[in-house]
């Protein structure tokens, strides 16, 4: 089964979080938010003290502006008495921070026995700083409105706990040369991210590559992709390019898929090299 995701989320530089579709949930939890707050007979600026939030964050969060973080549903189900009314909305609220076309793929993600990655364009999301992740989404046209940069920042730093979950999961990344010298933000935002990477590369779980740009072989010549392993064993492959995306789930498409990014990681620097490589990169800086 291949499954295909053509969202309008990045279409419009107008569209705003509630705007994207299956996102009616964030609209639905203002909404309970509300009459909830209402029915403790609270106003927003005593409700938003109670819970360490400004009133004008409890409007947007209201109206279905701002998509509101686990740890406010959290005390505010607490504060509001809710009994658990609004903690069961928090996975589907959680899912409407990314954009249409990687919600799929991120609640396989956060639950993978293992991820293997080849990045052909930035630097990956679980290895990148706030800074870095910013600068790009500032870089997108048509050109994002600052509260989906905000919330798209904080969904991805968001998926970066994966980094310290227990069991940990086994990762994998083949990132071009070529990613880790665009100055993405400047060199400040560059010099971050390459320091980032040696530290998630050392972890025990974690294995970081890097495929020479002077390779007169690689298997990559197709894009990027990311395999997921699922529990079970079950594998699917995540392939996205401008906006679109492709979960493949047909076991031989997979298999296709593995076999190349076992090729990839044989053309490239080994783990260790490819550390001291970025270590080089970064006394260049």
């Amino acid at each position: 089964m291949t499954t295909v995701n053509e969202p309008d989320a990045e279409a419009n530089a107008e569209q705003r979080p509630d705007d994207e579709p299956g996102s009616g949930v964030v609209v639905a939890f203002g909404r309970q938010l509300k009459l909830l707050r209402g029915r403790a007979g609270l106003d927003r600026t005593e409700f938003g003290k109670r819970v360490g939030y400004a009133a004008q964050s409890v409007a947007s969060f209201e109206q279905g502006r701002r998509i509101p973080q686990p740890r406010f549903i959290d005390r505010a189900d607490d504060v509001l008495d809710a009994g658990g009314v609004l903690k069961a909305l928090k996975e589907e609220v959680a899912r409407a921070q990314y954009p249409a076309f990687f919600r799929d793929a991120a609640r396989l993600e956060a639950k993978a026995l293992e991820l293997f990655l080849y990045a052909v364009s930035a630097v990956p999301g679980l290895l990148q700083t706030e800074e870095y992740t910013r600068a790009l989404l500032a870089m997108r046209r048509p050109l994002l409105d600052e509260d989906t940069i905000e919330q798209r920042v904080t969904a991805r730093l968001a998926r970066q706990e994966i980094l310290n979950r227990w069991p940990a999961p086994l990762m994998s990344f083949v990132v071009e040369e070529a990613v880790l010298r665009r100055p993405f933000g400047g060199n400040d935002v560059l010099r971050a991210v390459l320091d980032r990477i040696l530290h998630t590369g050392r972890k025990r779980n974690v294995e970081i590559q890097v495929m020479p740009t002077d390779r007169e072989d690689n298997a990559g010549v197709d894009g990027p992709f990311t395999l997921i392993t699922c529990k079970g064993g079950d594998q699917v492959a995540y392939l996205e390019v401008q906006g679109r995306s492709i979960l493949l789930t047909d076991r031989n498409e997979v298999r296709a898929v593995a076999a190349r990014y076992g090729i990839i990681r044989s053309q490239a620097l080994t783990p260790r090299e490819s550390l001291g490589f970025v270590e080089k990169l970064l006394g260049e800086l």
